[in-house]
């Protein structure tokens, strides 16, 4: 069983401590799931709120085999940057989303995304919206439900000529996983065919929002989470 994970550098590291620490921001008692095989490993959360599982994968140094669902806030404490290396805490009790994972294989990418300019600008323009509609109710319908009616019509449109809602580029945003790619280290142009740093896939009733930075997956519209079978993990 393994209890240490020892990263490819310490700019892994770095990057799973913040995804780790974006997770427990949203949920002090957040749980991930991880998924480790040869000198890869794959962390799924699932932030309140976006209905959606977040996927961060790491390089590994050393080849490990793991399946366990932990802490977010343990693994985030043990995570040491400048050694590049996480002690993996204790297995805890699963949460229903951490049996339902979106699959490994059967990917292929979906046409109608914008470009990532366009995304990040859909976001802003919502998050605009919603703090308007906020403000302009009158005192008596300022309250939770109407705020989440208003949240739900907005998170519930469609991203461009796709399928994939609004809530998930959300979700994408506030994990950090759409910031502009920087190159620090000039190269040639990607090769023709080479895969786009941001995409829409779509595997059997799941869609993926891929960035360079992380992942945002969730169940077609009708095939919600919460509706499905849950496996033992």
């Amino acid at each position: 069983m393994t209890d240490r994970l020892r990263f490819a550098d310490s700019g892994e590291a770095a990057d799973l401590a913040a995804f780790l620490g974006r997770l427990v921001h949203y949920d002090r008692a957040a749980a991930v799931r991880l998924q480790a095989g040869g000198g890869a490993l794959a962390v799924f959360g699932r932030p309140p709120s976006f209905e959606v599982l977040a996927i961060r994968t790491a390089r590994l140094a050393e080849p490990a085999e793991l399946d366990r669902t932990v802490s977010a806030g343990e693994l985030l404490e043990s995570v040491d940057e400048s050694a590049g290396t996480a002690v993996v805490p204790a297995a805890v009790t699963g949460p229903p989303w951490a049996g339902v994972l979106p699959p490994r294989g059967g990917w292929r990418e979906v046409p109608g995304l914008p470009a990532p300019e366009a995304i990040r600008q859909a976001v802003g323009a919502a998050v605009a919206e919603f703090r308007a509609r906020d403000e302009a109710l009158p005192d008596p319908h300022r309250t939770r439900a109407e705020r989440d009616r208003i949240g739900r019509e907005i998170w519930s449109r469609t991203l461009g000529d796709t399928e994939l809602p609004l809530r998930a580029v959300h979700a994408a945003q506030s994990l950090g996983f759409l910031r502009p790619i920087r190159l620090t280290v000039p190269g040639p142009a990607p090769a023709p065919g080479a895969p786009a740093p941001v995409a829409l896939l779509a595997s059997g009733s799941w869609l993926r929002l891929r960035t360079p930075y992380g992942s945002i997956a969730l169940r077609r519209p009708g095939g919600g989470l919460g509706a499905l079978q849950v496996r033992p993990v």
